[in-house]
Protein backbone atom coordinates (compact mmCIF):
# COMPACT_ATOMS: atom_id res chain seq x y z
CA UNK A 1 0.00 0.00 0.00
CA UNK A 2 2.70 2.23 0.54
CA UNK A 3 4.38 1.82 -2.78
CA UNK A 4 1.14 2.64 -4.42
CA UNK A 5 0.47 5.53 -2.46
CA UNK A 6 3.68 6.87 -3.18
CA UNK A 7 3.64 6.50 -6.91
CA UNK A 8 -0.37 7.33 -6.65
CA UNK A 9 0.86 11.13 -5.30
CA UNK A 10 3.49 11.40 -7.56
CA UNK A 11 1.53 10.79 -11.29
CA UNK A 12 -2.09 9.93 -10.54
CA UNK A 13 -4.06 6.60 -11.03
CA UNK A 14 -3.53 7.14 -14.93
CA UNK A 15 0.23 6.97 -14.47
CA UNK A 16 0.95 3.82 -12.19
CA UNK A 17 0.74 0.35 -13.68
CA UNK A 18 0.51 -2.46 -10.96
CA UNK A 19 3.92 -4.10 -12.38
CA UNK A 20 5.68 -0.40 -11.40
CA UNK A 21 3.65 -1.01 -7.77
CA UNK A 22 4.89 -4.71 -7.18
CA UNK A 23 8.40 -3.73 -8.21
CA UNK A 24 8.81 -1.05 -5.57
CA UNK A 25 7.50 -3.17 -3.26
CA UNK A 26 9.46 -6.19 -3.51
CA UNK A 27 5.96 -7.95 -4.48
CA UNK A 28 4.43 -10.14 -6.98
CA UNK A 29 1.49 -9.52 -8.86
CA UNK A 30 -0.31 -12.61 -7.63
CA UNK A 31 0.06 -11.07 -4.20
CA UNK A 32 -1.91 -7.49 -5.42
CA UNK A 33 -4.51 -9.94 -6.91
CA UNK A 34 -5.01 -12.34 -3.50
CA UNK A 35 -5.12 -9.35 -1.19
CA UNK A 36 -7.25 -6.42 -2.92
CA UNK A 37 -8.40 -7.96 -6.18
CA UNK A 38 -7.62 -5.20 -8.72
CA UNK A 39 -5.47 -2.25 -9.23
CA UNK A 40 -8.01 0.03 -8.28
CA UNK A 41 -9.19 -1.48 -5.30
CA UNK A 42 -4.92 -1.23 -3.73
CA UNK A 43 -5.42 2.25 -4.90
CA UNK A 44 -8.24 2.43 -2.57
CA UNK A 45 -6.74 0.98 0.25
CA UNK A 46 -3.86 3.07 0.01
CA UNK A 47 -5.36 6.26 0.61
CA UNK A 48 -8.09 5.44 2.75
CA UNK A 49 -4.95 3.92 4.91
CA UNK A 50 -3.49 7.65 4.27
CA UNK A 51 -6.73 9.40 5.50
CA UNK A 52 -7.18 6.83 8.92
CA UNK A 53 -3.61 8.03 9.43
CA UNK A 54 -4.07 11.73 9.10
CA UNK A 55 -6.87 11.57 10.90
CA UNK A 56 -5.64 9.08 13.87
CA UNK A 57 -3.03 11.94 13.98
CA UNK A 58 -5.50 14.66 14.43
CA UNK A 59 -7.36 13.00 17.10
CA UNK A 60 -4.08 12.07 19.19
CA UNK A 61 -3.11 15.82 18.93
CA UNK A 62 -6.81 17.09 19.95
CA UNK A 63 -6.82 14.38 22.36
CA UNK A 64 -3.04 15.46 23.67
CA UNK A 65 -4.04 19.06 24.58
CA UNK A 66 -3.96 20.73 28.27
CA UNK A 67 -7.72 21.59 29.63
CA UNK A 68 -6.39 25.11 29.75
CA UNK A 69 -5.87 25.34 26.22
CA UNK A 70 -7.31 28.21 23.67
CA UNK A 71 -8.86 28.24 20.74
CA UNK A 72 -5.25 28.64 19.00
CA UNK A 73 -3.95 25.83 20.66
CA UNK A 74 -6.73 23.69 19.60
CA UNK A 75 -6.30 25.01 15.85
CA UNK A 76 -2.50 24.01 16.08
CA UNK A 77 -3.59 20.51 17.18
CA UNK A 78 -6.07 20.73 14.55
CA UNK A 79 -3.61 22.06 11.82
CA UNK A 80 -1.01 19.68 13.17
CA UNK A 81 0.11 16.65 10.44
CA UNK A 82 -1.17 18.88 7.48
CA UNK A 83 1.29 21.70 8.76
CA UNK A 84 4.17 19.02 9.22
CA UNK A 85 3.38 17.84 5.77
CA UNK A 86 3.70 21.44 4.36
CA UNK A 87 7.13 21.65 6.12
CA UNK A 88 8.23 18.56 4.70
CA UNK A 89 6.89 19.12 1.43
CA UNK A 90 8.47 16.34 -1.30
CA UNK A 91 6.46 12.49 -0.89
CA UNK A 92 4.83 13.84 2.42
CA UNK A 93 2.90 16.90 0.75
CA UNK A 94 2.31 14.71 -2.10
CA UNK A 95 0.57 11.90 -0.44
CA UNK A 96 -1.48 14.58 1.91
CA UNK A 97 -2.50 16.12 -1.45
CA UNK A 98 -3.84 13.12 -2.45
CA UNK A 99 -5.85 12.41 0.93
CA UNK A 100 -6.69 15.98 0.23
CA UNK A 101 -8.55 15.47 -2.48
CA UNK A 102 -10.33 12.60 -1.24
CA UNK A 103 -11.42 14.28 1.81
CA UNK A 104 -13.15 17.19 -0.44
CA UNK A 105 -15.04 14.64 -2.98
CA UNK A 106 -15.00 11.44 -1.12
CA UNK A 107 -15.91 8.57 -4.23
CA UNK A 108 -19.38 6.86 -4.09
CA UNK A 109 -18.87 3.67 -1.19
CA UNK A 110 -16.75 5.19 0.65
CA UNK A 111 -18.07 5.44 4.29
CA UNK A 112 -15.83 3.00 6.56
CA UNK A 113 -13.98 6.33 7.91
CA UNK A 114 -17.52 8.05 8.47
CA UNK A 115 -17.64 7.13 12.05
CA UNK A 116 -14.01 8.37 12.23
CA UNK A 117 -14.63 11.63 10.61
CA UNK A 118 -17.38 12.33 12.91
CA UNK A 119 -15.85 11.39 16.14
CA UNK A 120 -12.46 13.88 14.89
CA UNK A 121 -15.19 16.46 14.49
CA UNK A 122 -16.64 15.83 18.09
CA UNK A 123 -13.88 16.04 19.66
CA UNK A 124 -12.56 19.24 18.30
CA UNK A 125 -16.62 20.32 19.00
CA UNK A 126 -16.49 19.60 22.87
CA UNK A 127 -12.97 21.31 23.32
CA UNK A 128 -14.43 24.56 21.50
CA UNK A 129 -17.97 24.86 23.10
CA UNK A 130 -16.14 24.93 26.35
CA UNK A 131 -14.57 28.38 24.95
CA UNK A 132 -17.41 29.49 23.07
CA UNK A 133 -20.80 28.32 25.64
CA UNK A 134 -22.73 30.97 23.39
CA UNK A 135 -22.73 28.78 19.73
CA UNK A 136 -24.85 25.36 19.26
CA UNK A 137 -23.77 22.24 17.76
CA UNK A 138 -24.91 22.86 14.49
CA UNK A 139 -22.80 26.12 13.78
CA UNK A 140 -19.75 24.29 15.86
CA UNK A 141 -19.79 21.50 13.47
CA UNK A 142 -19.89 24.16 10.38
CA UNK A 143 -16.89 25.96 11.55
CA UNK A 144 -14.93 22.92 12.23
CA UNK A 145 -15.88 21.52 8.57
CA UNK A 146 -15.28 24.60 7.30
CA UNK A 147 -11.31 24.40 8.94
CA UNK A 148 -10.91 21.01 7.63
CA UNK A 149 -12.45 22.67 4.12
CA UNK A 150 -9.58 25.44 4.12
CA UNK A 151 -6.78 22.75 5.24
CA UNK A 152 -7.71 20.37 2.17
CA UNK A 153 -7.60 23.41 -0.24
CA UNK A 154 -4.22 24.08 1.17
CA UNK A 155 -2.62 21.33 0.29
CA UNK A 156 -4.13 21.28 -3.25
CA UNK A 157 -4.21 25.17 -4.20
CA UNK A 158 -0.95 27.05 -5.18
CA UNK A 159 -0.51 29.02 -2.06
CA UNK A 160 0.20 25.50 -0.17
CA UNK A 161 2.92 25.49 -2.93
CA UNK A 162 3.87 29.04 -2.03
CA UNK A 163 3.83 27.72 2.03
CA UNK A 164 6.53 25.06 1.56
CA UNK A 165 9.16 27.14 1.08
CA UNK A 166 8.75 28.70 4.28
CA UNK A 167 10.39 27.29 7.75
CA UNK A 168 8.03 25.46 9.83
CA UNK A 169 7.66 28.24 12.50
CA UNK A 170 6.81 30.62 9.82
CA UNK A 171 3.88 28.31 8.59
CA UNK A 172 2.37 27.99 11.86
CA UNK A 173 2.89 31.79 12.58
CA UNK A 174 0.60 32.46 9.65
CA UNK A 175 -1.79 29.46 9.20
CA UNK A 176 -3.06 28.58 12.73
CA UNK A 177 -4.27 32.49 13.36
CA UNK A 178 -6.05 31.90 10.36
CA UNK A 179 -8.14 28.71 11.64
CA UNK A 180 -8.18 30.13 15.03
CA UNK A 181 -10.18 32.96 13.55
CA UNK A 182 -12.67 30.08 11.60
CA UNK A 183 -12.93 28.57 14.71
CA UNK A 184 -13.68 30.94 16.94
CA UNK A 185 -15.92 33.47 14.46
CA UNK A 186 -16.55 37.02 15.32
CA UNK A 187 -17.17 37.94 18.95
CA UNK A 188 -20.31 39.80 17.72
CA UNK A 189 -21.70 36.65 15.64
CA UNK A 190 -21.26 34.68 19.03
CA UNK A 191 -23.02 37.28 20.99
CA UNK A 192 -25.83 36.86 18.59
CA UNK A 193 -26.05 33.25 18.60
CA UNK A 194 -26.84 33.37 22.19
CA UNK A 195 -29.03 36.12 22.28
CA UNK A 196 -30.77 34.03 20.20
CA UNK A 197 -30.87 30.82 22.14
CA UNK A 198 -32.15 32.79 24.94
CA UNK A 199 -35.04 34.23 23.37
CA UNK A 200 -35.73 30.53 22.08
CA UNK A 201 -35.95 29.40 25.73
CA UNK A 202 -39.39 29.55 27.69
Amino acid sequence: MDAALELLAQRGQEGVTLREITDRAEANVAAVSYHFGSLKALFDAAIEHALERYLDAQMNAVASLDPAAGIEDLAAAFAGPMMRALAAGGRELAVMRTVARVGIDPPQGWDRLAAKFQQSRRDVAEVLSSKLPGVDEQELNFRIRCAAGLLNWLALAPIGAELTAEPAEQIERWLVPVLAGALHGSPAATSRASARRDSQRP
